[in-house]
């Protein structure tokens, strides 16, 4: 886990930090730790946002949302709206690997498209696409 500056995190390590999964807690919030300590700059996108919302709302348990806001602000996490030249790019993905999901392809697209140089995800099967490195929580281990 080295090399990079500019990562973008997809919505399981967030979740897992936020939520303190039993099995890769320690493991996310070393990654996070790293991010700041080393100036390296975190995007995610608007998709990530709309994934990590739906616990919260469904549950009622909007304390979550507020653990959120306020994670996202304390790691200065750039949130990257989704706009047509990511879609594109998306599609191209796609094109490529039919196994990639709609929402998984526009995650890799912002990714590629907002300059990141690496992939933070705990899909091993995103790994596939060789426009971008891809590390997931089991590398870190």
């Amino acid at each position: 886990m080295t090399g990079f500056k500019k990562v973008f995190v997809d919505t399981a390590p967030i979740i897992y930090c936020l939520e303190n999964h039993p099995v890769y807690t320690e493991v996310v919030k070393r990654f996070f730790i790293k991010c700041l300590n080393e100036d390296i700059r975190i995007v995610t996108s608007a998709l990530t946002i709309e994934e990590y919302l739906v616990f919260p709302y469904s549950s009622g348990k909007m304390e979550y949302m507020d653990n959120f806001k306020r994670f996202i602000k304390y790691m200065n996490i750039e949130a990257v709206y989704i706009d047509s030249k990511i879609v594109v790019h998306g599609a191209r993905i796609r094109s490529k690997s039919i196994a990639f999901k709609a929402m998984d392809a526009l995650q890799i697209a912002t990714a590629i498209v907002s300059g990141c140089d690496m992939f933070f995800t705990n899909d091993k099967q995103l790994r596939q696409e060789k426009e971008l490195p891809c590390m997931t929580m089991d590398d870190l281990q």
